[in-house]
């Protein structure tokens, strides 16, 4: 068999191992998972259908917390559902390139995301820091062109993994020690050269979540040392306000995975299921949290909330 062959050789199927380690425990942990899954799809719903029906809410802090509450789901989607037939019904078979798709929107929207909470901070930013040009400064054709920047960054950041992976030769059998197909679970399984596929990996997780933190850091500097320069306390109060809910959304989506990278690097040693559930957790945390964070510290958001809920006929 020629070498060409050899590297283009791939299974038919792949199989997911679920949590290695806790299979006697699968339909326990499915409980917790399937329960934050349904807040999350629910919350999302009910941030989404509000600020689409409220005409008050379409401004631009509130179109990115659109896009915010429409990710996160798609987010969990991308795996919850099988990782749930793998607990419930131990259907562990995933088809090789549906494997490569699920990583590939995984990844995506995870990076989507972060933009988005970039975008956000942009937002709060051109708020508090030049107020007088705001309505000037983000205007429709701009959060247009950053959506569409948003997108292609991911989409050209990830779509090279599915076809390098796709050229590998898995020697190392189809079984996947994960829930899903995350990209190193996959290449560990792979035979040959790797070393580019986990340069890359690691190289596009930096450049995303060290750059874009980076800028959002950045960005509350010039907020802070704006805030501080207000005459008021209740100004003061107020402008600080107007961010809490974005800085909750920040530390809901980047302490999972600040953790991660901690454990991954410090306890090497752990029990594979630790590294596991840190990465489910990274995976629900921010969908589960983010309504709540939102509805609860968003004043517009809460009263319109309460307004649906508590609705009474006259």
């Amino acid at each position: 068999m020629s070498a060409s062959n050899i590297t283009s050789t791939h299974p038919a199927v792949f199989f997911l191992m679920g949590i290695p380690g806790l299979e006697h425990l699968h339909i326990w942990i499915s409980i917790p998972f399937c329960s934050a899954y349904t807040l999350a799809l629910l919350g999302s719903c009910t941030l989404l259908f509000i600020i689409q029906a409220d005409t008050a809410l379409h401004k631009p802090m509130y179109l990115f917390l659109a896009v915010l509450a429409a990710i996160d789901p798609v987010v969990s989607s991308t795996t919850l559902p099988k990782m749930l037939a793998v607990f419930w019904f131990r259907h562990r078979e995933i088809n090789f390139y549906a494997c490569l798709v699920q990583m590939f929107f995984l990844h995506s929207f995870s990076i989507v995301e972060s933009a988005v909470l970039l975008a956000t901070a942009f937002d709060r930013y051109v708020a508090i820091c030049k107020p007088l040009h705001y309505t000037t400064v983000l205007t429709g054709p701009l959060i247009t062109k950053i959506g569409m920047a948003v997108v292609t960054r991911a989409v050209t950041r990830m779509t090279p993994l599915p076809f390098l992976l796709s050229r590998f030769h898995y020697c190392r059998g189809p079984v996947i020690a994960h829930c899903y197909c995350e990209h190193m679970a996959v290449v560990r399984l792979a035979c040959g050269d790797t070393r580019f596929n986990s340069i890359y990996g690691i190289a596009v997780a930096m450049f995303i979540v060290v750059l874009d933190l980076l800028f959002v850091v950045l960005s509350y500097v010039f907020i802070l040392r704006a805030v501080l320069q207000l005459a008021s306390q209740e100004a003061r109060y107020k402008a600080c306000g107007t961010c809490v809910s974005h800085i909750g959304a920040i530390l809901a989506f980047y302490t999972p995975v600040v953790i991660s990278s901690v454990m991954h690097r410090v306890a090497r040693q752990a029990a594979p299921h630790v590294h596991i559930l840190l990465a489910n957790f990274y995976l629900l945390f921010p969908p589960v949290v983010n309504p709540i964070i939102y509805g609860v510290k968003t004043k517009q958001i809460r009263e319109r909330v309460l307004g649906l809920f508590l609705r009474k006929d006259v």
